[in-house]
């Protein structure tokens, strides 16, 4: 292993496990969820990537080139462009549109994250942001990749293949890719040892709120 994503990820292993392997994750890709949980999932996560855009927004500002900003740009166009409308093409499946997503009310699992990392960005640097950011972004891809290798995630009969496609394809698979080099490259301009304990904090965190987002799907079937 190298690289500052690397060397994060290796350090908060255990949380890491947890959240790429959650139970939600592996219903998924059985096909085995349940659709009260993943309408719950996904109306959380249209609400959680609309402020993911906004701490893109924010990435931009704090970007100190204009190359940096062009990658906080093309963070924000994915979900923008992308991500949105794809939960919206599953819910139009049930009967369900657009605005019922935008007008639903945000779960306390959505506050705690979004507004973790928000402020992860607002009192940090780049470096900081990019971090809390990281376990979604390149964790998503992780497990896309994971569960797409799969033969019931490939499955015509798994009712959630769109969403293993989109997160195993080519086009994410190379966003995660970029956004792990973005990572490593800033941290090779401002890591120093002292700070690394405070970042790793920050990667955890996020990492651990990932997995709380998952289990909250599940709640619905309790």
């Amino acid at each position: 292993m190298s690289g500052f994503f690397a060397r994060l990820k290796a350090d908060a292993a255990d949380a890491w496990w947890a959240y790429t392997t959650h139970e939600f994750v592996r219903a998924l890709g059985e096909g085995a969820l349940s659709r009260a949980a993943f309408e719950h999932y996904l109306t959380q996560d249209y609400l959680f990537l609309i402020q993911f855009a906004r701490a893109y927004a924010l990435a931009a500002y704090k970007a100190p080139t204009l190359a940096d900003m062009r990658q906080a740009a093309k963070g924000m166009s994915s979900i923008l462009d992308t991500e949105l409308r794809l939960h919206v093409s599953m819910v139009e499946r049930w009967g369900l549109t657009e605005r019922h997503l935008e007008e639903a009310p945000e779960a306390r699992e959505t506050v705690a994250y979004t507004r973790f990392v928000l402020d992860a960005g607002a009192r940090g640097d780049l470096l900081d942001l990019m971090t809390a950011l990281a376990p979604c972004v390149i964790g998503y891809a992780e497990i896309g990749h994971m569960l797409g290798l799969s033969a019931s995630g490939r499955a015509p009969d798994n009712p959630y293949r769109e969403w293993i496609a989109e997160y195993s394809g080519d086009a994410y698979q190379q966003l995660a890719r970029d956004a792990e080099a973005e990572l490593d490259r800033l941290a090779a301009i401002s890591l120093t040892e002292a700070r690394y304990p405070r970042l790793l904090a920050l990667f955890e965190r996020a990492t651990r709120l990932e997995a709380d987002f998952w289990q909250m799907g599940l709640a619905v079937d309790d």
